[in-house]
């Protein structure tokens, strides 16, 4: 085996090991399990601990795949690059990188209208989709500001909100300590249902919540060393928000029954309040606005970068891959990125925006892992991470599985995006074949 070299970027490698661990953590953690129990508990009544034990191991199937493919080709664009390396088809290439690039805008969009909602309310009575897109143009200006800068955000913004997940688990401790609550409740299903079909419908719900550790692979130019880094900081990302989804479930579970879980619009902060600690109920609104600042700026990130490596490989126009000279950012792939995620807010419906997230993120998954097999072949100069075989095969099953739960109107939604998508780069391959430039010049 050969020693690891870091290949040449424009961009600054800022990004170490742990804050690498925190930037997937944060997205990973991101704003869903703040409302998700509730949801989740219609499906599985109070076994909410195992569709999110049942989602993580489908998590890390695709994972396995990407901690491969990305040590094995460091470059921004992620699963585009990975899909141009295994089909050898520009246009397979761009849908890839396209949809990957589109769920991040859509997800911002989301994000966006979740952090105006009810949680700013709370602090800030003011009209719901200007303050979202104030609120993408701040995230924007952080995003500019540096990878170094942003990543700052990060940790301070992921410490924050993993801390209110711990106070849920901490208060429901405290509350059994004292006898309350019932633990029995964590095994109990909805009546009628069987515990598998029961479990499975609960992992397509709680699939949402583990899906953010594919944004990492559009950083991977900025981190020092990332075949050694990148896998481990991936797994232990995954796991760490593994077992802290599993024990707020346990807790959910054991401070109040699923029929009470399902009526709020804000069950963790209902089971806080249940269990008789004095826990503000503000915190907890300050707590969510902060976890959904920093899954918006993660996304992001994420966005802006994959714009400007699919630039970079001449999928899209070349002004997405101008940097700034200072500051070693992507300066028109932040606005225009931002700018796409300002007019979605418009859509308003939050469900549909966040469903369309999981669809378009399946098809880029279900390509990368065929793409580790087929790229098996190849080989390459530099030490990387090698996944079992049998890994990316049951992660293709995954994803299959995952897709056939999608309702009807999300399909055409993602759809509709896909063919916006074709028109943007039948246009791009146009204006470059009129200047007379060609990929790879």
């Amino acid at each position: 085996m050969t020693k690891e070299t870091e290949a040449p970027s424009r961009l600054r490698r800022a990004i170490t090991g742990p804050m690498l661990f925190a930037f997937i953590l944060g997205d990973v953690l991101g704003a869903g399990i703040y409302a998700l129990m509730g949801v989740l508990s219609e499906e599985v009544g109070g076994m909410l601990w195992a569709p999110l034990l049942l989602a993580l191991l489908l998590a890390l199937l695709t994972a396995g795949s990407y901690a491969e493919l990305v040590t094995k080709y460091p470059r921004a664009g992620g699963a585009a690059v990975f899909a141009e390396r295994a089909f050898h088809s520009r246009i397979v290439s761009f849908l890839v990188g396209f949809s990957m690039l589109a769920a991040g805008v859509v997800s911002a969009a989301g994000l966006a209208i979740a952090f105006a909602g009810d949680y700013l309310q709370t602090f800030l009575p003011v009209p719901p989709i200007p303050a979202a897109m104030v609120f993408l143009v701040i995230v924007a200006a952080v995003n500019a500001r540096g990878i170094r800068e942003s990543m700052g955000a990060n940790l301070v913004m992921t410490a924050i909100e993993l801390s209110g997940l711990v106070i849920v688990i901490a208060v429901v401790g405290f509350f059994m300590a004292g006898g309350g609550g019932d633990a029995s409740r964590a095994m109990e299903t909805p009546e009628g249902t069987g515990v598998g079909f029961a479990v499975l419908g609960g992992a397509i719900i709680a699939y949402y919540s583990f899906v953010g550790f594919e944004t990492s692979a559009n950083v991977i130019e900025e981190v020092k060393e990332p075949s050694k880094t990148y896998p481990k900081a991936l797994f232990a990302a995954l796991l760490t928000a593994g077992a802290v989804y599993v024990l707020v479930g346990l807790a959910s579970a054991v401070a109040l029954p699923a029929d009470e879980l399902q009526q709020s619009t804000g069950p963790l902060l209902a089971v806080v309040e249940a269990t008789g600690v004095g826990v503000p109920s503000w915190l907890f609104s300050l707590i969510a606005l902060i976890a959904v600042a920093n899954g918006a700026l993660l996304t992001m990130i994420m966005a802006s970068r994959l714009a400007y490596g699919m630039a970079e490989q001449g999928l899209l126009p070349d002004a997405l891959g101008k940097v700034l000279p200072r500051r070693k950012t992507p300066w028109v792939a932040i606005l225009a990125t931002t700018i796409v995620a300002m007019l979605l807010t418009l859509i308003g419906d939050l469900a549909t925006l966040a469903e369309t997230v999981v669809l378009l993120l399946l098809f880029v998954f279900l390509s990368a892992n065929v793409s580790v097999l087929v790229l098996r072949r190849d080989r390459v100069e530099h030490d990387h991470f090698r996944v079992w075989t049998f890994v990316p095969v049951l992660g293709i099953a995954s994803c299959i599985l995952l897709l056939t739960q999608q309702r009807g109107i999300v399909w055409l939604f993602g759809a509709g995006l896909l063919v916006v998508g074709l028109g943007l780069f039948a246009l791009a391959q146009w204006a470059r074949r009129r200047s007379g430039v060609s990929h790879g010049e």
